[in-house]
């Protein structure tokens, strides 16, 4: 896989994360550091932010 295409990858996840447990940052930086498949199952897996 490419630098750009993980690089964008990981920050789609990263925006799709903008409203669970960890935000954008944890999310964006998860999938920077293991792989945005990784960083997909988390997204799946987590809870939404609490109001």
């Amino acid at each position: 896989m490419t630098p750009a295409i993980y690089f964008f990858l990981s920050l789609l996840i990263g925006i799709l994360g903008n409203n669970k447990k960890m935000g954008f940052w944890g999310y964006f930086f998860g999938s920077l550091i293991f792989t945005p498949f990784v960083g997909l199952i988390l997204l799946a897996v987590s809870a939404d932010k609490k109001e």
